[in-house]
């Protein structure tokens, strides 16, 4: 009687029937395998899976890290809380029933099992996300990083977090770390969210990058032991408004990957209160100017510049460093003296030309997008560049040299110097870049045959064909057409030395459920290896969540040795997910490459489109002689690797984003 009444109140509460008589099962027999729910509730395994996926995006089950995979549900207690908070209109009446449904979920006697497995999902929707951090923040014995927007900090008060965290941190032992951008449009609203922080609070910590980095606008830590990572949607590197998608994990090494992030973020960070004084008086700390005339600020940017004698170090936009290629001759006099020029921007097929002919004359890296335009002159004169101020009454950009922040202060240029030190050792060198066809690195890997933009189908034409989807039943791969409908990110990825991996091409796909073999989240992995015609990009692994799925690119690979490498993971192992123009892909198990020993480690690639939408025709073939054909709509992209030891940024010249793809696999003839 008492597990129906669970049953009913779980029903009344959102699920459907099968839901929750799933999430009882767990929740009072512990990590069960898949199998072993579908022998116990007696369902197929077709309508199992779909409801361990809800289940999973509601936050209410998730999944270990072994294989096969066991799947464990949220405590109930905590289930209660999430559900209150994703039903605000209805929390007087749930916390009325909460104590008579708790009583009736102790009468079901069924011995529980705790589970400890990494888990690694993503979370859809404010009102499933929201009530995960505010169960992230109660259940923080140390320490709580957040790296976040203002506005974001205003929408989680109005979802109660700020209240909760206030609570929860009374004890000044726990740590609570803010890390947001603070410029004049925000500075009104971030005053307002201070003022609700007591000021015996000093274990509230805010702080705002120096040098604005925005990339990673959300992120909250939890002692090291969990991360919420938000997916921004952008196009062309401005945020569009949609409701909020968010990776979670328990993955120990992809969680260690963000808090090296938010370490090296937090480091070189200002005091929030010392940047209100900056944004206040106009007057950043220390013998400093804002220049407000465009004029006055090129002017004297371009006498300094011309007379450098020791060093320039500088940051700039991608468009800006074409700019300063046609105005080389400015730091002519700083060569001739011997003085290191270094030059750090995001590397795009735009700028490509120009970056290969300034790296003959000074030393030029990648950076990602988002870094303030800083230059420092001989240690001695540093400007920043407002690029991002809008004007209020326009809404348009100011001028690139208006309001110039110009100092000579020795202490806040070595700081700053520092900081662009730390990032140049970390950014990539362009002369890993495939210059000339855009193309060519993947080109190189084995069976490639050509492909092209040049071609008469149109971005309509593609869209066409995925509003008409019509499934291509396959039963047999080496005689029928096997159609898939999906998105993809493709990254050249030049991986540090202490990872010990060679260059790599990853592929990253999520299949439409139309495909013939149906939904799928899978990687195409390829290693540059010595082959007996040279070297080439040869395929190392090939990951995917759909059985079948595995089993057809094992019958495409047969008698190779790849075929021992492809691998099947379970769902919630592997995530790719496209949110706008950027697409998010993460993998929780380590990934057996060939030739052993390689092992590609757990870890995350963030794939950001950028520029004009391009529509194509790829084509490839397998060793056993399928011929892929692809038409494709997609960009451009900026892609990052998270991984264990630290994050890679690679150049926009090296990954590039299939947001429509329709792929026809043809058998060899």
């Amino acid at each position: 009687m008492s597990q129906e009444k669970v049953l009913e109140a779980l029903e009344g509460l959102g699920l459907e029937k099968l839901d929750a008589q799933v999430y009882i099962f767990l929740g009072k027999r512990g990590p069960q395998k898949g199998k072993e729910i579908i022998k116990a509730l007696k369902m197929s395994r077709q309508n199992l899976y779909p409801i361990l996926k809800t289940l999973q995006n509601r936050g209410l089950v998730s999944a270990s890290l072994e294989h096969p995979a066991r799947f464990s549900a949220m405590p109930f207690e905590k289930a209660l809380d999430l559900f209150v908070e994703a039903k605000m209109e209805e929390a007087q009446q749930l916390q009325r029933g909460k104590a008579e449904i708790l009583s009736n979920w102790k009468k079901i006697s069924v011995a529980e099992i705790s589970d400890q497995s990494p888990r690694f999902t993503i979370i859809a929707g404010r009102k499933h996300i929201y009530p995960r951090l505010k169960q992230m923040i109660e259940d923080t014995k140390n320490q709580l990083s957040i790296i976040t927007t203002v506005s974001s900090l205003v929408r989680s008060e109005q979802f109660g977090l700020i209240d909760v965290a206030l609570d929860h941190f009374s004890e000044t032992t726990l740590q609570f770390r803010f890390l947001t951008e603070l410029t004049e449009e925000n500075l009104k609203a971030l005053k307002g969210f201070l003022l609700r922080i007591p000021k015996i609070k000093s274990n509230f910590q805010l702080r705002s990058p120096t040098l604005n980095q925005k990339s990673f606008s959300r992120m909250f830590i939890r002692d090291e032991a969990e991360v919420a990572f938000f997916i921004d949607n952008k196009i062309n590197n401005k945020a569009i408004q949609t409701d909020d998608l968010c990776l979670w994990t328990d993955c120990k090494e992809i969680v260690s990957s963000f808090s090296a992030l938010f370490e090296d973020l937090w480091r070189d960070a200002t005091d929030i209160q010392k940047r209100i004084i900056e944004i206040e008086t106009g007057k950043p700390p220390h013998r400093t100017v804002v220049i407000k005339n465009a004029d006055e600020a090129q002017r004297k940017y371009k006498e300094i510049m011309s007379s450098a004698q020791k060093s320039i170090y500088m940051i700039t936009s991608s468009s800006r460093l074409i700019e300063f290629w046609n105005n080389k001759n400015q730091i002519d006099s700083c060569i001739q003296k011997g003085g290191p020029v270094k030059i750090m921007a995001p590397i795009t097929n735009e700028n490509l030309e120009a970056t290969e002919q300034l790296m003959k004359i000074c030393q030029v890296k990648h950076i990602p997008e988002d870094y303030v335009e800083t230059t420092i002159i001989d240690n001695q004169h540093l400007f920043q560049f407002n690029t991002q101020i809008v004007r209020k009454e326009t809404m348009q950009p100011m001028p690139y040299f208006e309001n110039t922040i110009y100092t000579d202060d020795a202490q806040y240029i070595e700081k700053t110097k520092n900081m662009l030190n730390n990032i140049w050792r970390n950014a990539s060198i362009p002369s890993t870049i495939p210059l000339g066809s855009r193309y060519s690195e993947f080109r190189k890997i084995v069976g490639w045959i050509e492909e092209t933009e040049q071609t008469a189908l149109t971005e309509k034409d593609v869209l066409n064909t995925f509003i008409n989807l019509k499934k291509t039943p396959i039963t047999d791969p080496s005689k029928d057409l096997n159609v898939t409908y999906f998105s993809a990110g493709l990254s050249v990825i030049h991986p540090p030395a202490y990872l010990n991996l060679p260059d790599m091409i990853i592929i990253a796909r999520h299949f439409d459920k139309q495909s013939s073999i149906g939904a799928e989240d899978m990687l195409d992995v390829y290693l540059w290896l010595e082959t007996p015609t040279g070297h080439a990009y040869v395929t190392a692994a090939t990951v995917g969540d759909n059985p079948a799925g595995v089993e057809y690119r094992k019958k495409l690979n047969a008698g190779t040795p790849v075929e021992q490498f492809c691998h099947l993971v379970k769902e919630d192992e592997i995530q790719v997910r496209l949110h706008g123009n950027t697409l998010f892909v993460g993998w929780s198990v380590p990934i057996p490459l060939y030739p052993p020993p390689f092992v590609l480690p757990p870890a995350c690639l963030l794939f950001e489109g950028y520029g004009e939408l391009k529509t194509g025709i790829t084509k490839n073939q397998t060793p056993a002689g399928h011929t892929h054909i692809a038409e494709f709509n997609g960009f451009d992209a900026f892609v990052t690797f998270f991984h264990p030891a630290s994050k890679y940024s690679g150049p926009g010249t090296d990954g590039f984003l299939r947001r429509d793809v329709v792929m026809t696999s043809y058998p060899p003839k």
